[in-house]
């Protein structure tokens, strides 16, 4: 089936609301092998709707749309569907039965704009709304099914999970199945990954394969289509074996969610390590990073924040010579926090941020210089100069992105 998605709402149209809707109802649909080929936001008003609904109406066997169905005259998603389809709008008796029920709960006066909410598309289904009160429905009209859901995502997600999801399985069966893998990469941009990936890229049919750039990293999705009884796990892990080939490098972790810190604490749990740092421009933000995962308390003994270079001599014990003869943006220094550090702490890696983050130089050095260094005690001591762009804000996240890569590497011996 094709499915097109219409978010209804010209708050989201001005940017007052995001649409996240989108994104559960896509990745909901495609697990129901049905594949969604259209989004669409279009604003409160009954002509723009209905040249919307002419169009998914062309080339759509399902149209999804989230929002306008409350009580108020700029709620116009039922009218405007009921008005395409030729059809009346009537009561759902167990909308009307609810709506009753909350107001004499609450001891509110309802008011007739109320009722809006309980009415639905004559020769459709009603679906009931497990935490508000707008019903829901399915119709069908020549070969079309529109399928109508609140825009609150805290109704929308309950209202799809308990009742549309096997209302579709029943009236839809899945003859096939999206079956999908994120990869993630740290240290190579997406122009890169694409250029290395090219032969796949070009040749691919079944699975497909999509990069996406994000803040400091990439992620390449693998999707296949199957039919029910094949499996789509052998075809992406087939596909994943000649993506490593090229970059696996680079690769640290899998899924939407998983993160570089993660990837990182979990590691060090993994192998019984534990970290420290000192920092000066990321100001702490490396630490803090760490400490929003779970389970960080069991890997970052903690460190330092060392912005000016009286903190750099008063915490961490750099000699002033040093810092008069190379400077804080410089090899040594970086080299000096990451060995005092561990010294201090007797963590079993350590590592350092000092640099120029901007948007002023400094010690002659631009903004976007980072040195940071690396300790363990097992390791020798090493420090690598980066250059990173932007804004300010990013130079100092790309620095504390780089440094949970050095750790992984480390505990990987990669480096």
């Amino acid at each position: 089936m094709k499915a097109e998605i219409i978010a209804v709402g010209t708050e989201l149209l001005l940017g007052q609301v995001v649409n996240t809707n989108a994104t559960f109802l896509s990745e909901e649909l495609a697990d129901l092998g049905i594949e969604v080929y259209f989004h669409t936001v279009v604003g409160d008003n009954f002509q723009r709707l209905t040249e919307i609904l002419d169009l998914a109406d062309s080339r759509s066997d399902l149209v999804v749309l989230c929002g306008g169905l409350g009580p108020t005259d700029d709620d116009l998603t039922k009218d405007a569907v009921a008005a395409h389809i030729q059809h009346p709008l009537i009561q759902d008796k167990d909308g009307m039965k609810k709506l009753h029920s909350f107001f004499e709960f609450s001891r509110r006066q309802m008011t007739e704009n109320n009722l809006k909410q309980a009415l639905i598309i004559d020769g459709g289904t009603g679906i009931p709304n497990p935490t508000g009160l707008a019903v829901g429905s399915l119709v069908t009209k020549n070969d079309t099914s529109y399928l109508l859901m609140p825009g609150p995502p805290g109704e929308l997600k309950p209202m799809f999970v308990q009742y549309v999801r096997p209302l579709l399985q029943k009236l839809f069966p899945a003859k096939e199945q999206l079956v999908s893998r994120v990869l993630r990469f740290y240290g190579i941009g997406e122009s890169q990954l694409v250029t290395d990936l090219k032969e796949l890229i070009d040749n691919q049919t079944n699975p497909t394969l999509a990069p996406y750039a994000k803040p400091n990293e990439v992620t390449l999705r693998l999707t296949a289509n199957v039919s029910l009884d094949e499996n789509g796990e052998a075809l992406l892990s087939a596909m994943e074996k000649q993506i490593m080939e090229k970059v696996g490098d680079y690769f640290y972790g899998y899924g939407d969610e998983n993160t570089l810190e993660e990837t990182t604490v979990k590691l060090l749990a993994a192998h019984g390590k534990t970290v420290a740092a000192a920092e000066s421009l990321t100001a702490g933000l490396f630490q803090s990073m760490i400490g929003n995962v779970s389970g960080a308390s069991n890997v970052l003994i903690g460190g330092f924040v060392t912005y000016s270079p009286t903190m750099k001599r008063e915490l961490l014990g750099i000699p002033q010579e040093l810092l008069d003869e190379h400077g804080v943006v410089s090899e040594a220094c970086a080299k000096a926090m990451a060995e005092s550090t561990l010294k201090l702490t007797d963590a079993d890696l350590a590592v350092s941020f000092t640099g120029v983050a901007g948007p002023d130089e400094l010690e002659g050095q631009p903004a976007g210089t980072v040195w940071i260094g690396l300790a363990g005690k097992d390791r020798e001591t090493t420090a690598a100069v980066y250059h990173f762009n932007r804004d300010r804000q990013y130079i100092r996240c790309s620095a504390a992105m780089k440094g949970l890569d050095l750790i992984r590497r480390a505990v990987l011996n990669k480096n």
